[in-house]
């Protein structure tokens, strides 16, 4: 290690909620590094300076893939900070590095329920980082369900480390919009309609809608109905409805409260001091991602929020969901000791799971994760193969599907 408390930690991230995670995450480890990989889905320039605005982090660089093996040579661990598919790709690579790092990974906001698909993808990490004591006690429950043999870290969520709230007197109502929740195109339209109504309610104060992304700008999650899509489609809007990309912290410092439905700026603006309503119009469930404000005292409905009756979250919620003590922290000194072991030769590699196609599948997957940015030979012949291979497949099967649902035929369907 570089130094005897701190390994030298490169992290590797592309989008834009990704990117401020790792920076975050990292800004108060000595010699940090970030690199933002260059891939279909990578954050502007001006997405990543949002992205860093008061993480602290100095070190930063945009980079190919074909870049970094180089780059990442003599990192003690390497933070795999991306979406699955990526993840899986460059879990792969950065194992076939000679000294090989400790591989970490971990997820960038509230992650209550967990999914299998986020273990799957992951398998090739040796610590995987969470937020809360209550994610890392179901991540693990879920691991052991499924059979997956992984580690596990807590990490004060680092959105959340506002020491000492100050006392406060914004008055914009900020709604934190997200790209797929709500996912159905008339609970946004009702989500753009209860904006209006918000505005129109107290007309001398803004309600703000909070984007994560400009018009053309690429975000973590391919938003499917925009809202400022929705927005032209009402008509009039009241002039205090506004729209904006600042920083979430530029947001909060005017905020006299902020909404959402499932987004991790509840839990940034609770650690500042901001009241927070958790929307509860459309129910709370896993496909909401707002399980985990049961019993948080946040969750409300429409009327609350044109009304602007923010709440602050229940004390027995706290300990339990993001704001534990961070001295329960372990995921650095975990890692330290990781890279101890590694060093010593009593940690070998995690295995990769490869499935059937060989480097023909290894050149599609990179082709998936990276997308355009991809212009090796290997992943064009590997696309033009595998596209149509996969619509034929995904032809048999529904069509497999759809005879077991009639009872046509009880023959397996080829995977």
């Amino acid at each position: 290690m570089t130094d005897t408390d701190h390994p030298r930690i490169v992290a590797v991230a592309d989008t834009d909620s990704y990117v401020k995670w790792a920076a975050a995450l990292l800004a108060p480890v000595p010699g940090a590094e970030l690199i933002v990989l260059e891939t279909e889905l990578v954050v502007s320039l001006a997405q990543q300076r949002a992205a860093l605005e008061g993480s602290g982090l100095k070190r930063v660089r945009r980079a190919t893939y074909d870049q970094l093996p180089t780059l990442l040579a003599g990192a003690d661990a390497v933070l795999l900070a991306a979406r699955g598919p990526l993840v899986r790709v460059l879990a792969r690579l950065a194992a076939q590095l000679d000294p090989a790092p400790v591989i970490l990974t971990g997820l960038p906001g509230i992650s209550i329920p967990p999914t299998w698909l986020a273990l799957h993808f992951r398998r090739g990490c040796d610590l995987f980082v969470l937020h809360s004591r209550r994610e890392v006690r179901e991540f693990r429950a879920l691991a052991a369900a499924r059979g997956i043999a992984q580690r596990f870290a807590l990490a004060t969520l680092p959105f959340a480390r506002a020491a000492n709230p100050v006392e406060r007197n914004g008055t914009d109502l900020v709604f934190a919009a997200q790209a797929i929740v709500p996912a159905l195109r008339e609970h946004r339209e009702h989500v753009a309609r209860l904006l209006v109504r918000a505005a129109r309610a107290h007309p001398d104060r803004r309600v703000v809608l909070k984007l994560r992304a400009r018009p053309g700008e690429a975000e973590t999650h391919r938003e499917l109905v925009s809202y400022p899509e929705l927005m032209a489609q009402l008509g009039e809007v009241p002039p205090n409805l506004v729209t904006s990309t600042a920083p979430m912290v530029e947001a909060l410092a005017t905020a006299e409260g902020l909404v959402t439905v499932s987004s991790t700026a509840a839990i940034e603006a609770a650690a500042q001091g901001v009241p927070v309503i958790a929307l509860d119009t459309f129910g709370v469930s896993g496909r909401l991602i707002n399980l985990v404000f049961e019993g948080s005292g946040l969750l409300a409905g429409d009327d609350e929020v044109v009304a602007r009756r923010f709440r602050t979250p229940e004390p027995d919620w706290l300990g339990d969901n993001y704001f534990h003590d961070r001295a329960e922290d372990d995921w650095l000194a975990r890692t330290a000791e990781l890279v101890r072991r590694r060093r010593a030769g009593l940690l070998p590699p995690r295995p990769v799971p490869r499935l059937v196609g060989g480097r023909a599948r290894d050149a599609w997957e990179r082709k998936l994760a990276l997308g355009d940015r991809d212009r090796s030979l290997s992943g064009a012949l590997a696309y033009a193969v595998g596209v149509p291979v996969r619509r034929v497949l995904r032809i048999v099967r529904r069509h497999g599907a759809g005879r077991r649902a009639s009872g046509a035929g009880s023959a397996p369907t080829p995977a």
